[in-house]
């Protein structure tokens, strides 16, 4: 086993890598710029389309807009939003908080083309359901002969979703759960099990629905809680980005608890934070919008770049003003416990409790969310008569992932995520030339009086 483990690690450090970084910003400036800047000006347009695309209209599709996204969203915000966010503080310094933003940035173009893509080359199977995501642009759009590399993507996501979208999710929130109010791991299992498996019974209606709920009321409540800790500390703020600035060009000298960092590890510790958290260039987000209730791609495009806004530019500029500004990221903690620090340092006595509930409620939503992601991939490449088996599977892998150290399985779903994201930035690349002429036939028509296009 450990030589196993040995070359999963090694797989790893190359996916992860220079090479990885450098694709991943390379193919989000190339989209960005390509667009003139569209998905940086148009955010507010995005908003109104967000807000307008609450109802279901009577456009094809199995969810509203907005459902799309909220279902999205319930698989991005999770525990990179809380211990993603903090290691890269730790690892990188404040300077990591600077690069985790210019990823988003540019992520916003990459999350714009995915959606685009997925609804201007979505299918419907034999149910009559939409289906739709990186493995249908790739063998839709680039054609038969790249069919493979569509597999390639759909067995991936298939595997990587049991590890990251599932297994570390419940294992994240049985040890919170454990360690704050010391509710026993198999309990938790056992309660996930029923609650994942009565959701995923109602299909992806269900699960947008129970998204379009949740995950508005936990991201306020997350916000909420972190906008008291930064009024506790206000006088620090200004400062806290001072740090953020000042460190994303200079080296951060050792300081408490802090080991120190270089400003190259804090580039890549901000990049790769960020990108775990929003999923940008991964290629899971736009299987989610492909079933969207919309008439046209740009629409649900400019929607669907919102998601990496507000996970990474919203929330987790949250958790990182509240780790600086309370001084916490000097004291040698890292992850999920240099958060709950930080909380504790400001709310003395329950800060820490509302970190556990957090992580639990994000970690909730992303084992739905991903369940939707893993469920259309495995029905690409086994098709429909997958999908009950798949759903009482990843159900009771819940109850595993509770109850087990991950180590390896979190290392293996961490490199699988990584291969993910080379088919579909791949696509992107080639395919950009559609998502460019058909962004600019909208806005020369329909978007420039800015209807509602839904």
């Amino acid at each position: 086993m450990e030589q196993i483990t040995g070359i999963v690690s090694w797989i790893n450090g190359i996916v992860w890598g220079v090479p990885m970084l450098v694709l991943i910003l390379g193919v989000g400036i190339f989209l960005t710029f390509g667009l003139k800047l569209l998905t940086i000006i148009k955010i507010p347009f995005g908003f109104k389309l967000l807000w307008a695309g609450r109802i279901p209209g009577d456009a094809a599709g199995e969810m509203s807009p907005f459902n799309a996204l909220m279902t999205s969203l319930a698989a991005t915000i999770g525990t990179g939003n809380i211990a993603g966010v903090a290691t890269a503080i730790f690892l990188g310094g404040p300077g990591a908080v600077f690069w985790m933003w210019m990823t988003a940035l540019v992520g916003m173009a990459t999350k714009y083309a995915e959606a685009v893509l997925a609804v201007r080359f979505r299918e419907k199977d034999e149910r009559g359901k939409f289906v739709g995501g990186p493995m249908y642009y790739i063998q839709n759009g680039l054609g038969s002969n790249w069919k493979w590399l569509a597999i390639c993507f759909a067995a991936f996501a298939g595997i990587a979703g049991f590890g990251i979208g599932n297994m570390v999710q419940a294992n994240s929130i049985a040890n919170a759960l454990n360690a704050n109010f010391a509710i026993p791991e198999w309990m938790t299992g056992v309660v996930l099990v029923i609650l994942v498996g009565a959701v995923l019974l109602g299909g992806i209606e269900r699960i947008s629905h129970v998204a379009g709920a949740l995950v508005p009321f936990m991201a306020v409540a997350y916000i909420g809680a972190s906008a008291l800790v930064l009024i506790i500390n206000a006088e620090a703020i200004p400062a806290a980005f001072a740090l953020i600035f000042k460190y994303a060009f200079t080296p951060a000298a050792a300081t408490g608890g802090f080991a120190g960092a270089a400003v190259w590890a804090a580039m890549r510790f901000g990049v790769a934070r960020g990108v775990f958290s929003n999923e940008a260039g991964l290629g899971s987000a736009p299987i989610a919008h492909a079933a969207a209730q919309t008439k046209g791609p740009v629409s649900q495009g400019l929607v669907a770049m919102l998601g990496t806004f507000i996970d990474t530019l919203i929330v987790c500029s949250f958790t990182a003003l509240a780790i600086i500004t309370t001084g916490a990221w000097t004291s040698g903690e890292t992850g999920a416990a240099l958060t709950s620090k930080a909380f504790d340092l400001a709310l003395p006595g329950f800060g820490g409790y509302i970190i556990a509930i957090a992580l639990a409620v994000f970690a909730f939503t992303t084992i739905l969310g991903w369940s939707y992601y893993c469920e259309r991939s495995l029905q690409y490449l086994f098709g429909v008569k997958i999908i009950k088996p798949f759903r009482v599977v990843w159900s009771l892998a819940a109850l595993v992932g509770a109850t087990l150290k991950l180590g390896f399985v979190w290392l293996l779903a961490d490199t699988l995520n990584a291969l993910m994201a080379i088919p579909n930035l791949i696509a992107l690349a080639l395919l950009s030339p559609i998502v460019f002429k058909i962004t600019k036939e909208f806005f020369e028509t329909r978007g420039k009086s800015e209807d509602n296009p839904f």
